[in-house]
């Protein structure tokens, strides 16, 4: 092993296949990494549930059954897995494999991982990918956090502050290719929506929004709840909604940057909020709950406004106010804090500090 090019071995989220959004944000957080990592000389492999597309990364493809998302699961709920579980699957792959790797990066938010990982020679990172949901993952990545200083990464503060083991962890923000966002100076009387159509989105809200301003809702993202979303249209069947799909990167932010701003609605404590420095990216100012990631996202005032969580009328409010922010700010603050290097930059410390190269 040299100082210089590290041999890291990615596991994706076991959740869904790569690229077809049922992971959310962890999609995006795996390709931005693998493809920035990459682009310095490291060797970089992603494994993953088979079907994954990954752009110009290696994608080991696992069979086997997807695992339940654990934001649908009571928080005391035991422990399941999949008769022919791809996780475990993945897992054993990398067992096999192990000793051709430096280091393996584990972005399963899943009990299995963090159990594994005294079980394995080669170190593991696990980059955790929400906030507290789960008593038994809680529980061992507490023992992981003690055991294996310095191996826990999260995204945000706020985030990580839902674990009793927030003092052990490695915030490390996130990042995205800048230049597959186009700024937009005039955008059209339109709003945004950005997410996995699920309860703990809290779409209904925006909607809401959408319905008393009159003014037109751009609704993008994966559909997991098929249910959830044919009561917000029946509750609300005049509201001027659009739903556009599950979008690549470039068909969504060319949608994106011609809106006034990017509504986040969240009803739990978002880890990050990659959609957020998405708009930012195009200039599209962010108007969130003041919950979780996205607030430590936002400027309030300068680059969007934080408003208090639950409340549609704090929507409407800060619809209101839009014309106050310089969208050429919200480009600035994604250049100067959001950028794919910054975020390689903090990988490979992570990464170098655990294998004690730094």
């Amino acid at each position: 092993m040299t100082t210089d090019f590290l041999k890291i071995l990615f596991l994706s989220t076991s959740v869904g296949q790569l690229g077809s959004g049922l992971g959310g944000g962890v999609e995006l957080t795996v390709l931005n990494i693998a493809k920035e990592l990459h682009r310095r000389g490291h060797k970089i492999a992603v494994v993953a549930p088979v079907g994954s597309v990954l752009e110009s990364i290696p994608v080991i493809e696992i069979m086997g059954d997807l695992q339940v998302t654990a934001q649908t699961q009571d928080y005391n709920a035991a422990i399941v897995m999949p008769a022919d579980s791809v996780l475990a699957n993945m897992w054993e792959y990398a067992r096999k494999v192990q000793d051709e790797w430096d280091v393996i990066v584990n972005f399963a938010y899943d009990w299995l991982p963090f159990y594994l990982t005294p079980f394995l020679r080669t170190p593991i990172a696990h980059l955790i990918s929400m906030g507290s949901l789960s008593a038994s993952l809680d529980r061992i990545a507490g023992q992981v956090a003690v055991e294996f200083p310095g191996t826990i990464g999260v995204h945000t503060a706020s985030q990580a502050q839902t674990f009793a083991f927030a003092k052990e962890c490695q915030l490390l923000g996130s990042g995205i290719d800048l230049s597959l966002y186009e700024f937009c100076s005039q955008p059209e009387p339109k709003l945004a929506w950005l997410g996995r159509i699920a309860p703990e989105k809290g779409l209904e809200d925006a909607v809401a929004a959408a319905k008393i301003t009159g003014i037109p809702l751009k609704i993008m993202g994966k559909m997991q709840d098929e249910d959830y979303w044919q009561k917000i249209c029946a509750d609300w069947p005049d509201a001027p909604v659009e739903y556009l799909g599950f979008l690549t990167t470039s068909q969504m932010q060319e949608q994106v940057r011609q809106c006034r701003a990017l509504l986040m609605t969240p009803r739990w404590v978002e880890a990050f909020g990659n959609v957020a420095i998405e708009a930012l990216a195009c200039g599209v100012p962010v108007i969130t709950y003041e919950r979780g990631g996205p607030a430590e996202i936002v400027r309030d005032g300068l680059t969007g406004f934080l408003v208090e969580p639950d409340s549609v009328n704090g929507l409407v409010g800060a619809i209101a106010r839009l014309d106050q922010i310089d969208r050429s700010a919200c480009r600035r603050q994604a250049e100067v804090e959001y950028s794919v290097g910054g975020l390689g930059d903090r990988c490979e410390h992570w990464f170098k500090s655990i294998l004690k190269l730094s």
